[in-house]
């Protein structure tokens, strides 16, 4: 099983909905977040940064102009990290952000994959 946090907001690139890290950066650059939340944030990022790999590949095609339409999904396994998701999940509801968790065993055409999280290009029937 996979998991997907995300916002009621499309991203302009992939047209799906945004998660989480997109939807901070929105409150930071807004200049919206309490000294408090700033701080518990800036760990949670920096935390990410340091035990989440950046996918190498968003793309199924190998082509260096490919559309980047692959998703990152946290597998079930990954606890913590579902656990430091649900921490900024309290952050962006008490800014009235409303987030879903989707869940999902078939997130698409993977098209990167680690220890904690796979990108996929979704099916047509992937909820995203």
């Amino acid at each position: 099983m996979f998991v997907r946090f995300v916002i009621h907001r499309n991203d302009e690139d992939s047209g799906r909905r945004q998660g989480l890290f997109q939807a901070m950066a929105d409150l930071e650059d807004s200049d919206l977040l309490r000294e408090h939340e700033q701080v518990q944030y800036d760990e949670i990022y920096e935390w990410f940064r340091k035990n989440l790999k950046q996918p190498r590949s968003f793309a199924r095609s190998s082509k260096p102009h490919a559309k980047r339409v692959a998703l990152s999904w946290l597998k079930d396994s990954a606890a913590t990290h579902i656990r430091k998701m649900h921490a900024i999940v309290l952050l962006l509801q008490a800014h009235g952000v409303v987030v879903d968790v989707l869940r999902s065993e078939r997130p698409g055409y993977v098209v990167y994959e680690d220890e904690f999280q796979v990108a996929a290009e979704p099916f047509k029937e992937t909820v995203t």
